[in-house]
């Protein structure tokens, strides 16, 4: 789609010496150049950090301590996720000037690995967001359609990816925040068992279900990527203590694997063509479907936000204008806080700290955020039911294709709404992830959502990769 060799095709041509990785960072700088300043995918590029590195690559000049695992693989970061010596700025005003002091875990071991990462990408502010419309540094636009998003938060990953700019990108998924992108893009996009990834030096949002996962042009790559980052991690006591199973992708499906149809998914949505471009697939190969119904799903939005906005309200009360990042100098330390953050959050993100301080306020807490924290223990319950009908679960990735820019702005609820089936998901902690449909919609491409039983990732990948086959 992008032009650009996969993971996996790449790496095999640099090891029999058919391609070089600096003229694979050659590629990617042109499309850089005849795409970004349109789409605007990224916050901060570095090529020639990136083609350095390359000629290192080339030359077989690994540094103590590297697998050349990725080798010469030009990866691209979201914004929210630290790089050692560089910015990152969560696309908010309030951390201008913010550079890393350490490399997040999940960039340390992409290093390790040999990648080079060829720059950080756009995002919506603080990961706040599914349209890639309130980062501070402009909104991102989608490559397939430049009158529409790509989806948000990792909106800029997604795009970055789409057009060339990268072979493969690290977003972080919240409530959809990876796999929405990835359907509107047209990509592949994964969301880990939370616990598979260290969430070791990605900026908090939201932390019972932040998770980083990658954006890639196929399954194997995500694969790929996932076998680099995953495993536990001192730095992160979240982490699952045991490393992910190794996975074998024949593209072949088990003899009997049952998907279960999530009821409530396909009879809320309003466009049947995506519903037909979900199932076809499975239909067409014969794949034994089940009806599952989860009515709790409908409540998914509603509860995400109250724990997601109750969680923003704590972990951004650091950025007051003292410790780090913009300060605005006023008389008086209170007038410096309010100043600070006010000038340097943005509207979505006021709005968010704004609700989940109510909902954690003395009077409110049960009535909202505990009450959010039962349903999701039975919601938790309701999928645990469904799996003892199905190996794997089907919804679409999104109610609708990706919609046009300015669309859902000023309608915070519609906006909210796009997460309606990636956010169940998130609150059980389960692995998911969204691989594009054969069929578009208008020309535009579908999302078709999986979910795993948690911790089944390598299995749900390998069910994943046999489906895109088809």
């Amino acid at each position: 789609m992008n032009g650009l060799p996969t993971i996996a095709e790449l790496a095999f041509a640099l090891d029999q010496g058919d391609a070089k990785a600096v003229e694979v960072i050659a590629e990617i700088r042109k499309n850089i150049e005849t795409h970004e300043s349109d789409v605007n995918a990224y916050v901060n590029l570095y090529q020639n950090e990136a083609t350095a590195q390359a000629k290192e690559a080339d030359a077989g000049e690994y540094p103590a301590g590297k697998t050349p695992d990725l080798t010469g693989i030009p990866i691209a970061i979201k914004d929210n996720i630290c790089v050692r010596g560089w910015p990152c700025t969560c696309a908010s005003r309030i951390l201008n000037g913010f550079l890393s002091p350490y490399d997040a875990t999940v960039v340390k071991r992409l290093k390790a690995a040999g990648a080079i990462i060829v720059g950080k990408t756009n995002l919506d502010e603080f990961a706040m967001g599914a349209s890639s419309e309130t980062s501070a540094c402009g909104p991102v636009k989608n490559p397939l359609d430049m009158e529409r998003v790509p989806g948000g938060s990792s909106g800029g990953s997604a795009a970055a990816v789409a057009y060339g700019g990268a072979v493969a990108a690290l977003g972080s998924d919240t409530g959809g925040s990876v796999r929405q992108p990835a359907a509107f893009c047209g990509l592949v996009g994964f969301r880990p068992s939370y616990g598979r990834i260290s969430r070791y030096g990605l900026v908090a949002f939201a932390s019972s279900l932040d998770q980083v996962g990658p954006i890639t042009q196929t399954v194997e790559d995500a694969a790929i990527l996932y076998s680099v980052i995953a495993g536990p991690d001192p730095d992160d006591s979240t982490t699952y203590p045991q490393e992910p199973e190794e996975m074998d992708l024949t593209g072949q499906i088990p003899r009997g694997t049952k998907v279960g149809v999530m009821k409530e998914c396909f009879t809320d949505l309003q466009d049947r063509r995506i519903a037909d471009a979900v199932m076809r697939p499975f239909a067409d190969a014969g794949i034994e479907l089940v009806e599952v119904s989860l009515p709790l799903v409908r409540l998914s939005v509603a509860a995400y936000h109250l724990l997601a906005m109750s969680e923003v309200s704590s972990n951004l009360a650091r950025y007051d204008g003292i410790r780090y990042g913009r300060r605005v100098e006023k008389l008086g330390l209170k007038d410096t806080y309010f100043t600070s953050r006010g000038q340097g959050f943005g509207d979505e993100v006021k709005r968010r700290i704004l609700i989940g301080t109510f909902g954690l306020s003395e009077g409110y807490i049960d009535a909202y955020y505990n009450t959010a924290l039962r349903y999701r223990a039975a919601l938790a319950t309701q999928y645990e039911a469904a799996f003892e009908k199905a190996d794997f679960l089907l919804s679409p990735t999104a109610p609708t294709t990706a919609f046009k820019l300015g669309e859902r702005t000023n309608d915070p609820l519609a906006m909210y709404l796009s997460d309606v089936f990636t956010a169940p998901a998130a609150l059980a902690a389960l692995p998911c992830i969204s691989i594009p449909a054969k069929d578009t919609v208008d020309g535009l491409p579908a999302g078709i959502q999986l979910t795993a039983p948690r911790w089944k990732d390598s299995q749900l990948l390998e069910f994943a990769h046999a489906v895109e086959q088809i």
